[in-house]
């Protein structure tokens, strides 16, 4: 990575992440159902009314998702997907609302002449495809080879709801900085960077969620057994956050799903469940997420001046919102979605798969090595 201001090295890690997070809003509630929030004396209608606040939490993270996991159709071969004819409604809105970041390049860098970029990158449906079994979701050679000349001209960082060693062990560089579990599992290590000195060769860890772990644990185990009977269902403990994969349940099925996962969570109260891309993540009630993440890690690089420095973000999930959210209200920087079809968004810029992000990426590589 290009640092020629210095070796990035996170004097104290817990001070800085304490300055973001700031205190819990009073009224930062989990999506389900507190436990023992319906004790009273009302005896039978206060359990019909349980019954139907209950349908309600689940009718509603039914519809959450429906609408975030659109059933479409994709090839697993890297860069071979098979799209179909143009959406009138995608070029409409690459038009007006989220133009294409490859077309839109020269303005992009122009943006950034004189000043330092950073990029930071979602892992899955970014650099490897969304694929029926996540355990499988590899990214190619080529798509590595990209990752790894960015990091070496860029600071970067792969920013993942995945465990840190999952996604670790799917990029396989050292020379980048990864956040997993939806930023809250954060290592950076000067060692991989240039200019670094002998007193910062360590890494350093930072994980605001620490204190979860032990529930985590325990309603990974509760969910699994629950949903041992739902036919593809799958629950992946990411260390700081738990996923339910439905991807390939059918779909009469989901509304099960969403009712285990909304009466597990009734014994945690101090988790909530949000909704991605074909899965359910549980997380703790805390104000930390991607944008957090990001804020962070421009801080603890020293990157965090926007008057010298553009970070790109590039996610496709809905949890990659609060990254692009955080560059938009910081007024530097640019948020790209990678979507095939037209969302609601904060990003800036759309790409719409792997493969053009691949192209963004290796563009970025040439403009830098050109511009020197």
């Amino acid at each position: 990575m290009d640092l020629s201001n210095g070796s990035p090295v996170i004097t104290d890690p817990m001070a800085m992440g304490q300055q973001l997070m700031g205190v819990l809003p009073s009224n930062m509630m989990p999506f389900s159902v507190m436990a023992g929030g319906y004790s009273s004396a009302g005896g039978a209608g206060v359990s019909v009314s349980r019954r139907k606040i209950e349908e309600v939490l689940v009718n509603g993270l039914l519809d959450a998702m429906k609408s975030s996991s659109p059933r479409k159709k994709h090839n697993v071969v890297f860069g071979q997907e098979n799209l179909p004819e143009e959406d009138p409604a995608y070029s409409a809105w690459m038009q007006t609302k989220c133009p294409s970041a490859l077309a839109s390049f020269k303005p992009i860098v122009a943006t950034a002449q004189g000043k330092k970029i950073a990029v930071f990158l979602d892992y899955d449906g970014t650099l490897s495809p969304i694929v029926d079994d996540p355990d499988k979701a590899v990214m190619s050679p080529v798509m590595r080879a990209a990752v790894r000349n960015v990091a070496k001209q860029f600071p970067a960082a792969i920013v993942s709801g995945r465990s840190r060693k999952k996604v670790l062990e799917f990029v396989k560089l050292k020379e980048l900085c990864y956040a997993g579990s939806h930023g809250m599992d954060i290592m950076t290590s000067s060692a991989n960077y240039k200019h670094n000195t002998e007193k910062g060769k360590e890494a350093n860890l930072f994980q605001p969620a620490r204190e979860f772990l032990p529930m985590i644990d325990e309603v990974s185990k509760s969910l699994l057994e629950v949903t041992s009977g739902i036919e593809g269902a799958s629950v992946e403990n990411n260390k700081f956050c738990v996923s339910v994969h439905y991807r390939n349940v059918d779909e009469k099925d989901w509304k099960l799903v969403a009712r285990l996962v909304n009466e597990v969570l009734e014994d945690f109260p101090r988790l909530k469940v949000t909704n991605g891309r074909m899965v359910l993540e549980v997380r703790p009630v805390i104000d930390w997420d991607k944008g957090k993440a990001v804020e962070f890690l421009l801080q603890s690089l020293g990157l965090s001046d926007s008057g010298s420095v553009i970070p790109i973000y590039i996610g496709d999930d809905r949890t990659d919102e609060d990254a692009f959210k955080v560059l938009r209200e910081r007024n530097c920087g640019y948020g790209i979605l990678v979507s095939q079809v037209p969302k609601e968004t904060e990003a800036f810029y759309s790409l719409r798969d792997p493969s053009e992000v691949m192209e963004f990426l290796n563009s970025l590589v040439r403009w830098k090595k050109h511009s020197i």
